[in-house]
């Protein structure tokens, strides 16, 4: 089964809500839909980016899920961008939105 990551960029938090809680929120949400691989955050050009890998079927299964995954992820903070790749290994490809 294909390994996917959905890639968010983040802005700011909703008000009450800790950094250290967004990326397990992200986690909890693709796993609520599939196997959680991995997630991470990372700073990249000095902006916030979360990282959620996850298994699925297919691509149009994947976006379902990232779009799940972007939109729980929202209701926390600002998700100014967010994509989906596709793996496995050292080549992952972005899809087409």
């Amino acid at each position: 089964m294909p390994s996917y990551r959905v890639i968010m960029a983040i802005g700011r938090l909703a008000p009450g809500v800790r950094p250290d809680e967004l990326e397990p929120r992200a986690a909890d949400a693709a796993a609520l839909l599939t196997t959680l691989e991995a997630s991470s955050v990372n700073l990249v050009g000095g902006q916030a980016r979360i990282t959620v890998r996850f298994s699925a079927d297919e691509d149009d299964l994947a976006r379902q899920i990232g779009e799940h995954v972007a939109a729980s992820t929202a209701a926390s903070a600002e998700v100014t961008e967010w994509w989906i790749t596709k793996g496995p290994g050292s080549r992952w490809k972005r899809l087409p939105s």
